[in-house]
């Protein structure tokens, strides 16, 4: 189930042209160097915090993906985010994070982004923590740094992640070895653009309901199992090659061999491009310890209960990886929670409708033959 699609407005030369839409509508789903730390860590934009009411909404079914609703010409979101990590059962951490709530500030102004913007990510490593803390300092960068940014997002976004995959490769300091899945949220005014090579998940909250705008790139779902058996790839008990547990990353390269080659471990991430609208009130971001034991509609149920009781993302954040631990999860913990709005969340009214009842003659007849009884 899709919602309906609003107008897309221009951002200031930020969108990608129609060239580019027509070259990515194939690829759309529908849409620390050194020792890891072993504590945890957690952090949160700035953001002036509004005290709120309370009480939890009613929630309904998951949408698969999309958004949004009538047209909001006149609304601009508002980023702010908050985040919290955990190292979990695993004696090492291995994730990573970046949250920027002002795009234009954190790059500057020579780029030329004249509406709000905001980046955020979730790099969830293995075989070390070399892949994640790399992509985690340079892919925002190899973004900006490419030709098609920002007019044509999408492509500067493909490109990056390319780029940052055959670093890993060369950069002779990384353990080629180490690995590291992307999630990531690039906002430019009210389009905001998802990429993801990976398990870890981005789930938009809109008027209480859970929107998942990512796919969790696991082997054995029939899509990256069909890809995987073309390019030769095999899968041994939901692990591809008996090696690895997800079907997307960056690194790797001791399984995806010379570069050029064409694998069946890909590092192309699927892009999903949503136009925010007032029904939009959050999106969260977490890697797969967190969606191994919860799901898209709880994570958004949960957030939007606590958004309006103290309206602090990075609690928020918190509260999540806190309720995974409670049910036991089996891996590092890393939770975004980013809200396009200073305000909470409004509480959802549903109107109540009075119906009449009766009752039929016959029934009538019944009552009475059992009360005579008694």
């Amino acid at each position: 189930m899709m919602a309906p699609s609003t107008n897309v407005l221009p951002c200031n030369g930020e969108m990608e042209n129609i060239s580019e839409n027509q070259e990515e509508c194939g690829h759309s789903s529908h849409l620390n160097i050194g020792k890891p730390p072993t504590g945890m860590r957690h952090c949160i934009s700035q953001a002036t915090l509004a005290a709120t009411s309370s009480a939890l909404e009613p929630t309904s079914q998951i949408l698969a993906l999309k958004s949004s609703s009538s047209d909001d010409s006149g609304y601009i979101p508002i980023f702010r985010s908050g985040s919290y990590s955990e190292i979990g059962p695993k004696p090492y951490m291995e994730d990573e994070h970046i949250c920027i709530d002002d795009l234009r500030e954190h790059i500057g102004a020579s780029e030329g982004l004249l509406s709000p913007g905001a980046f955020y990510g979730v790099f969830d490593g293995h075989g070390g923590v070399d892949a994640a803390s790399f992509t985690q300092k340079n892919l925002l960068d190899f973004i900006v740094e490419d030709s098609h940014f920002p007019s044509m997002v999408k492509r500067a976004i493909r490109n990056a992640f390319k780029k940052a995959d055959n670093a890993l490769a060369d950069t002779k300091s990384l353990d080629n070895t180490s690995g590291t899945t992307a999630l990531t949220a690039l906002m430019l005014g009210r389009t905001m653009v998802i990429a993801n090579a990976g398990d870890s998940r981005a789930v938009l909250g809109k008027r209480g309901r859970a929107i998942e705008l990512s796919k969790d790139h696991k082997p054995n779902t029939n899509s990256e199992r069909l890809r995987i058996e073309k390019l030769g790839g095999v899968i041994y008990d939901g692990y591809l090659n008996g090696q690895l547990s997800v079907a997307r990353a960056l690194g790797d390269w001791h399984i995806k061999g010379s570069k050029g080659t064409k694998g069946p471990l890909s590092s192309e991430p699927e892009l999903e491009k949503v136009i925010l609208s007032e029904e939009d009130e959050f999106l969260i971001m977490g890697c797969d310890g967190l969606w191994d034991v919860m799901s898209s509609q709880y994570a958004v149920t949960i957030v939007r209960k606590e958004l309006m009781l103290h309206n602090d993302p990075e609690r928020c954040s918190r509260e999540l990886v806190r309720e995974a631990l409670k049910r036991n999860t089996c891996d590092n913990l890393t939770v975004l929670v980013v809200c396009f709005s200073r305000d909470p969340p409004t509480r959802i009214e549903i109107p109540r409708t009075e119906r009449r009842r009766s009752i039929s003659a016959e029934g009538l007849d019944l009552i009475k033959g059992v009360l005579s009884d008694i």
